[in-house]
């Protein structure tokens, strides 16, 4: 298990022990996006990802690295739904118990999800506090070995390879790669893949205005916590963790915000255009796009479409 920020080797390690066991996803592009936005826009589409999300590519890192006697006892959780999918599926591959603490207001499907690939769930009050203390009792009573949703070196070496691939597949140099942010696991993975296989691309993240501690912190310098978040982007809903906020602030260049009408937005014309099922959370940076708040015109941009789990009975559009 890594003990301090993933190396260029590290990454290329975890990428090697998680490949047979998920996807490598595709980049894919609108013709009529890029025309409408007078760039060149290549969308790396983790909502095509094992359990419908990137987090899988973490889950599977940690879960695989963890010697015998780490894994006796099982693994452990607290997410609202695409870490919690992700660790239960892996857990099931490796044949160890799962235990997932999950807010009350997870969406159906996420925690529908979470039971089909075997997950032992506990539910919480849906706020930070409740979720840690509740995920303690639940490592008293089982032993199992936590594996924190973004703030372990483990995961973002897993998250990173997203980016890797992007810079890879991807049919031209990109210039800028947005991203979204929540707890900080992507946004702190890409930005080390940019450093270390892309060093001249511009990283921006992408948060709601409703949640937007990640903005605040990256501003202050220090990180600012996450109080009452209200979006429809589930996903983002967590506070920067202390791992990832040091690697963002050395390798992020900016983080903008957005508002809840531009995510809708952004994500019906991503139905309507690319025929694709993404979740609010992905549609973050093309609403920044929307909202000019990135210039993009003749650029050759990258997006990571984080995932794709969506309650099609709850549609904003």
């Amino acid at each position: 298990m890594l003990n301090s920020i993933p190396t260029e080797a590290d990454i290329i390690s975890a990428h090697n022990r998680i490949k047979d066991l998920i996807n490598r996803t595709p980049v894919l592009s609108s013709t009529t996006l890029n025309s409408k936005f007078q760039s060149n826009i290549f969308f790396k589409c983790e909502n095509f990802q094992k359990a419908g999300a990137l987090k899988s590519r973490g889950a599977v890192n940690v879960v695989f690295s963890l010697n015998e006697t780490q894994a006796t006892n099982g693994v452990c959780t607290h997410s609202s739904g695409n870490h919690a999918q992700a660790l239960a599926r892996a857990a099931a591959i490796r044949k160890i118990p799962s235990y997932i603490v999950m807010p009350s207001n997870a969406p159906k499907v996420k925690v529908d999800a979470v039971r089909e690939y075997g997950g032992i769930i506990t539910f919480c009050e849906p706020n930070l506090k409740a979720r840690e203390s509740t995920l303690q009792s639940v490592i008293k009573k089982t032993n199992a070995f936590e594996v924190h949703p973004y703030n372990n070196y483990d995961i973002i070496a897993a998250q990173a390879t997203a980016g890797k691939e992007l810079i890879e597949d991807a049919d031209a140099e990109l210039d800028i790669i947005l991203c979204p942010v929540g707890g900080g696991g992507l946004l702190s993975g890409t930005a080390l893949s940019k450093n270390y296989f892309s060093n001249r691309t511009i990283l921006i993240a992408c948060e709601p205005k409703g949640a937007d501690d990640a903005y605040k912190s990256f501003k202050e310098g220090k990180i600012i916590p996450s109080i009452r978040p209200n979006t429809i982007a589930d996903g983002l809903l967590t506070s920067l963790g202390e791992k990832n906020f040091e690697i963002i602030l050395k390798y992020v260049d900016d983080i903008v915000t957005v508002s809840e009408d531009s995510i809708v937005e952004a994500m019906k014309i991503i139905y309507e255009r690319m025929k694709i099922v993404v979740e609010p959370s992905s549609s973050v940076p093309l609403a920044a796009i929307l909202e000019n708040k990135i210039d993009i015109k003749n650029k050759n941009v990258g997006i990571i479409v984080s995932g794709g789990n969506v309650d099609f009975g709850k549609l904003p559009f």
